[in-house]
């Protein structure tokens, strides 16, 4: 390999240990259930949906899926609001249909993920009424307080001035209990009290219940919120520090109004991280099969989501959920700024772990819709190619895109607490329309004539049955992504890359003995040619293993590294013939 500038930003990392277990370096897939197909034709989706469509996520080559919430829930936050962790919510199908999933997914062989959400349950589970009601058992599984007096108005107020994320106060005034409860999302999602054993007791039985159930393992929600400071010598709780920032946070009823030091990341959540591990490593020691896996989903610092991993003496989240190239990067971001972060991820990993990529979510606008359709080929070959985990939501695989929802069809409380002036910002309905299977009437997702989120205006265009037909598409594409992804140089080898300009990255992949693949993105609107020998050691002629669809070149193409053309948006891999 020729000499590097030491201007170029470059990084060696060490080849991974090769991969023994079912998870590592795994490939996963988010279904949002509601949308993803409808077997009953009601308009929502279902597990028999998911049932029916298992093989198909196998044919493309993904490892597992794991499922937003199924559980018995009033739906206010569409599942996020449990009101009995162990039964199947009726839209969705029954327990039965359940097992016949898992069933289904064995036979197949794709694992089945649940997302589990500790932090919070409705308030209509009975435990919650319960609590209401002061029973013994019950009396303290939520965060109570009296709430303090209004020296001037001799009025009550809430205990504090935390906010909800959905906006508003997080704490609500119950008039039976005659007590505030605390929130941190919607009014119907009250928090349960990690600090009561009994709370973790009861948590943990939930989690042995569905492992017995057969699932391989969970996507933990909202992690950072599990705990929130502990009273003070006077019984209170103090207030928040406020942001300042009228210029991104102008509203003081918005979650951004305060800087949530009390109310996220306390020191408690990483050890209720590590118990859960302990958990399902005791249950793969008592039941065998295989391990089961931990995710974590955190919007938190870095240095926090590092420690996920473990301490170095107990071991946490096999996936703690790495949200870069949600929170950090868009399509205004330069070569060097993915660089970057990539490079601070796998700088950190610490001995013995994986890194994970996740491009989107049932959370955030669709990754064709922030980085630009014709980038939607070369972000999936970016997630596709690095070390690690790769985490892709249903529908990226497509480019499908962000479904405008007009104020009244809104159904997103965290859109539904605002108003039509600024909902937009906070909805996430767009991202989670039903899935485009086909040109049939509402995309093949239902039978029904309407549906729970408008279907997108495109799916005739914009669809897997489509997509699978044809010799080249963005489906196409990413099933080749994930097959090579299956190679020896993409799960042990180690990653060479740079940002060649404020628009070009390149990067290399090779396992020692394996063959040497090259990975050119080209982020910006004006073609490069290259001279890819300055980076790799490609030779004389690379073979095209696949490109996105605007490329000039085609899977099977043999060309010349050192006049390699980067087509804008384009990203290609090569190997060394």
């Amino acid at each position: 390999m020729r000499p590097q500038s030491a201007a170029c930003l470059l990084l060696a990392i060490v080849g991974l240990v090769g991969a023994t277990e079912w998870w590592e370096s795994g490939n996963y897939y988010q279904i949002y259930p509601r949308s993803f197909r409808d077997s009953d034709g009601d308009g929502i989706g279902d597990l028999n949906g998911v049932t029916e469509k298992l093989q198909y996520l196998k044919d493309i080559g993904f490892t597992g899926t794991w499922l937003s919430p199924i559980f018995k829930s009033p739906m206010v936050d569409f599942g996020y609001d449990i009101s009995d962790f162990y039964t199947i919510q009726p839209e969705y199908g029954t327990m039965e249909d359940f097992e016949r999933m898992i069933a289904k997914a064995k036979e197949v062989g794709i694992k089945i993920i649940l997302d589990f959400v500790p932090n919070h349950s409705s308030d209509q589970n009975e435990w919650f009424t319960k609590s209401v009601d002061s029973d013994p058992t019950y009396k303290d599984f939520y965060i109570w307080h009296d709430g303090k007096v209004n020296n001037e108005t001799g009025e009550r107020e809430p205990p504090s001035n935390w906010n909800s994320e959905f906006r508003y106060s997080a704490w609500e005034w119950n008039d039976v209990r005659q007590q505030y409860y605390l929130h941190q999302f919607a009014i119907q999602q009250p928090d349960l009290n990690y600090r009561n054993p009994a709370v973790v007791n009861e948590m943990k039985n939930v989690i042995r219940f569905w492992l017995a159930k057969g699932v391989s393992g969970f996507r933990i929600d909202a992690v950072p919120y599990l705990f929130e400071v502990d009273l003070d010598r006077y019984n209170e709780y103090p207030d928040e520090p406020l942001t300042n920032d009228p210029v991104s946070c102008p509203d003081s009823d918005d979650h951004c109004w305060t800087q949530h030091i009390y109310t996220q990341d306390q020191p408690e959540t990483l050890d209720m991280v590590y118990q859960w591990r302990e958990l399902v490593d005791e249950f793969h020691e008592e039941h065998g099969g295989d391990k089961r896996l931990l995710m974590t989903e955190a919007y938190t610092s870095f240095d926090n989501i590092i420690l996920y991993y473990g301490n170095g003496v107990r071991n946490g989240s096999h996936i703690p959920f790495n949200f870069d190239f949600l929170t950090s990067i868009n399509n205004a971001s330069k070569a060097s700024d993915y660089v970057d972060h990539i490079k601070k991820w796998m700088d950190a990993m610490p001995a013995g772990v994986y890194a994970n990529w996740v491009l989107g979510n049932h959370d955030n606008k669709r990754v064709a819709s922030r980085f630009g359709v014709q980038r939607t080929d070369l972000i999936n070959i970016l997630l596709q190619t690095l070390p690690g985990h790769a985490v892709t939501f249903n529908g990226e695989e497509l480019g499908m895109t962000d479904v405008w929802i007009s104020w009244e069809d809104t159904v997103d409380p965290n859109a539904c607490n605002s108003n039509p002036d600024i909902y937009y910002d906070r909805t996430r309905d767009p991202e989670r329309t039903p899935y485009q299977w086909d040109a049939s009437p509402q995309a093949g997702f239902t039978s029904a004539d309407h549906t729970w989120l408008p279907v997108a205006e495109d799916y005739k265009t914009n669809n897997a049955l489509q997509q699978l037909r044809a010799p080249r598409s963005h489906l196409q594409i990413f099933k080749k992504l994930v097959q090579v992804r299956k190679e020896p140089s993409f799960r042990k080898g180690g990653l060479q890359i740079q940002a060649v300009d404020d628009d070009v990255i390149v990067y290399s992949r090779q396992e020692t003995g394996s063959d040497l693949y090259v990975i050119v993105l080209n982020l910006g609107g004006t073609a490069k040619t290259l001279d890819l020998t300055q980076y790799a050691q490609l030779g004389t002629q690379a073979e095209v293993i696949t490109t996105s669809l605007s490329s000039q070149y085609i899977d099977g193409d043999v060309v010349t590294p050192s006049q390699f053309v980067a087509n804008p948006y384009v990203g290609t891999v090569l190997v060394k013939v």
